[in-house]
């Protein structure tokens, strides 16, 4: 959930216009000559950025079976607490640290996105890990990444909150040891938001994929042993 209040605007209408813009890239009017189609990647473009093996293994298995149906993709891996976000070919268009869920865990609690943020205990506030479907929304005062409507959790930029919370200093801290502090969204640096995620998602629906960190890879996602 966003942690300074929530507005759930349009969704379902906005992820319908979104799907249809994206089913319609790339059709062609009738009798237009096309170009033969490039052979189709395998594995997921890093481009030399440092990334775990499960992420890696995650992405590729991505881009190896189609499961992201041809729309752009995001991974987040919370252990390293890192974001790749990747074009429909797999291509890596970004990288950066994020802030997650304060509380270690791969599930959220049932019926939390209808809770108010007061009555959240420290250890209900996870980031819950799986394949989501996600589309550019709006909470009260800003543009997000909602990830799970029904769970209020979306990816948005990094807020400033409490001053004790310092989640400016966490996301620009070296290691992730720190990066465990907002109620279950995922919270980025405003560059990559706006430069990045923004970008990819304009038009069209994603999928976002968390890995979990309590449970086995292999028990979330059909990723080759």
């Amino acid at each position: 959930m966003t942690d300074h209040g929530r507005r759930r605007s349009g969704f379902a209408m906005l992820r319908g216009v979104a799907l249809l813009a994206s089913l319609a890239v790339g059709v062609g009017g009738p009798g237009r000559a096309t170009a033969a189609p490039a052979a189709a990647p395998t594995t997921a473009r890093f481009d030399g950025e440092a990334v775990s093996d499960a992420a890696r293994e995650t992405a590729d298995w991505v881009v190896a079976s189609h499961d992201n149906t041809s729309l752009p993709f995001i991974v987040i891996d919370k252990i390293n607490a890192r974001v790749f976000a990747f074009d429909r070919a797999g291509a890596l268009r970004g990288a950066a640290p994020a802030l997650l869920g304060m509380a270690r865990g791969d599930d959220s609690v049932p019926g939390i996105g209808h809770r108010k943020l007061a009555t959240i205990t420290p250890a209900e506030r996870t980031t819950p890990a799986g394949r989501f479907e996600a589309a550019l929304g709006h909470d009260f005062d800003q543009d997000i990444l909602w990830i799970d409507y029904d769970a209020a959790l979306s990816m948005h930029r990094v807020i400033v909150g409490r001053k004790i919370d310092n989640r400016a200093g966490r996301l620009a801290s070296p290691t992730p040891n720190d990066n465990r502090i907002s109620y279950g969204c995922v919270n980025v640096p405003p560059g990559f938001y706006d430069g990045v995620v923004k970008p990819l998602f304009t038009g069209t629906v994603g999928i976002v994929y968390i890995l979990p960190e309590t449970k086995p890879l292999r028990s979330v996602f059909a990723v080759p042993g």
